[in-house]
């Protein structure tokens, strides 16, 4: 899959968080414990070990090590995704964060991996993606409505997105924040007006 997601600015070290991520970033509260999946150069696992959370940043590229070598909050592991055991079995997080990756196979492990009331935030490729550059295999491009159906039938979904975006360059993406309801964050606190705003 690496090879084929979008290689350039997103997932550099030192690049800006998703305002995806930035939008729904308030639903993560300091100390929370965040999972970064495919996590690349760790622009957001450094933006939450900013805010006050730990960490647990994977990726299959070990060089990421050395670009989060700084981030005392910042736990990393070099990990094969896609041809090995899911690395978190058993493991709950408060919040776990996908974005520019995907990888069919490891849906079930990222809803099961949310503690209860905690938030997954996905943001990646969708069809309609090839008129503007990589990823272009079909396989790694969402189909209409896939993260809202996938996840919609595990989680309480907050917002759902699925359209174009001009910066930090045209792409076409599918992007969901969802949370699993608990007794400490119900439906009535997750359809707050600054968890649904607009923008961002």
């Amino acid at each position: 899959m690496a090879s084929d997601r979008l290689l350039a600015d997103p997932h550099a070290a030192g690049a800006e968080p998703s305002p995806w991520i930035v939008r729904f970033a308030h639903l993560v509260p300091a100390g929370a414990q965040v999972l970064d999946v495919a996590c690349g150069g760790g622009r957001h696992a450094r933006f939450f070990a900013a805010r006050g959370c730990t960490v647990f940043a994977v990726d299959r590229d070990a060089t990421a090590a050395a670009a989060l070598s700084g981030e005392p909050l910042v736990r990393f592991l070099a990990a094969d995704l896609e041809n090995a055991p899911w690395p978190y079995a058993g493991q709950r997080f408060d919040a776990v964060i996908v974005t520019n990756y995907l990888h069919r196979p490891l849906f079930p492990h990222l809803w099961q991996a949310l503690a209860d009331g905690g938030v997954l935030l996905y943001e990646t490729f969708a069809a309609g993606q090839e008129a503007f550059g990589r990823p272009l295999n079909p396989a790694f491009l969402l189909q209409p409505g896939e993260l809202l159906q996938t996840f919609g039938a595990h989680l309480h979904v907050l917002a759902y997105e699925d359209g174009l975006v001009a910066a930090p360059r045209p792409a076409r993406l599918q992007r969901l924040c969802a949370l699993r309801l608990s007794a400490r964050r119900p439906a009535a606190l997750a359809l707050s007006p600054e968890a649904l705003r607009l923008g961002g």
